[in-house]
């Protein structure tokens, strides 16, 4: 097509969307058969390395070579290399778009990132320390967990672990503190615990608003959500992902992502494995983020 350029991939995360994606789990899996694979990073015909998203179907990022939109197309900068590039995208963006292109983050707000021990939750306290948050609050089932988080950057932890009372006074506090977005990894029982918690704060005048905004369901996929909780706070729900932003708008952010990996400082584990081995690979129990090399 005449708007698509031909990328030789050269490296393909196996992220959560990925594969979700190819188990047809996902709310944008495609049909059976195809090849996995929703970005990654390749070459252009005139040699120029990019990161690359929505692959046309049914090839995906997981073949030698994907037909892609030049609009879905990231030049990268010389100092990360193919591998991190693959593995950090997704994670990263998740952050990087829901408080660019959905809340709006403005300068010294807190944020809470609500599930922040894993690879997406601790990239988004460095992300949002340098976009201007003022205040980072981390959330974490393991309590062992709050010197690495707050090593990242987070200003106050809140241990999931605590009995639900606890947990409901401690989100409280922080929220009376000031909470201005959150960012949802996990919903399920902790995401109803936090919207509980912000609950009848005003007496007389509007409560503080807060831009909740979901990105994951690791905790589970549904909660129960009294009505009272939305009448009596100034919660502003809405989320982000595939369909809630456009395909152009996860490239802006990629794109400005990738251009300060290196300045802010982040990093993830990463293990390269040459695609020959997908099938060992996709079953393995890693202890990085698997990146199918070509």
């Amino acid at each position: 097509m005449a708007d698509e350029v031909l990328v030789s991939t050269t490296a393909s995360a196996m992220s959560q969307l990925t594969r979700a994606q190819a188990s047809g789990k996902h709310y944008s899996s495609g049909t059976p058969p195809l090849v996995p694979g929703a970005d990654g990073v390749g070459r252009l015909a005139n040699g120029q390395r990019v990161y690359f998203a929505f692959p046309r179907a049914p090839v995906g990022a997981m073949a030698q070579q994907v037909a892609v939109k030049a609009a879905y197309t990231v030049a990268l900068p010389d100092d990360i290399d193919d591998v991190t590039a693959a593995a950090i995208a997704n994670p990263a963006m998740s952050s990087w778009a829901a408080l660019t292109e959905r809340t709006q983050l403005r300068k010294g707000e807190s944020v809470l990132i609500n599930g922040a021990a894993g690879v997406s939750g601790r990239l988004a306290i460095q992300i949002a320390k340098h976009l201007g948050a003022g205040r980072v609050i981390a959330t974490a089932r393991n309590p062992a967990s709050e010197a690495e988080l707050r090593t990242l950057g987070a200003d106050a932890f809140v241990p999931l672990s605590q009995s639900p009372k606890a947990l409901g006074e401690h989100f409280r506090a922080e929220i009376a503190e000031g909470v201005d977005i959150v960012l949802d990894y996990l919903w399920g029982p902790p995401a109803e615990a936090l919207l509980s918690a912000a609950n009848g704060h005003a007496e007389g005048e509007a409560a503080r608003p807060i831009r909740f905004i979901n990105i994951g369901a690791l905790a589970g996929a549904s909660i129960a959500l009294p009505a009272g909780v939305l009448r009596s706070s100034c919660v502003d729900m809405m989320g982000s992902g595939l369909g809630s932003l456009s395909n152009l708008a996860l490239m802006r952010s990629i794109g400005s992502l990738m251009q300060v990996v290196r300045a802010v400082g982040l990093t993830v584990n990463a293990e390269p494995v040459p695609l020959s081995e997908v099938e060992s690979a996709w079953t393995a129990n890693a202890s990085g983020r698997v990146v199918f090399t070509l």
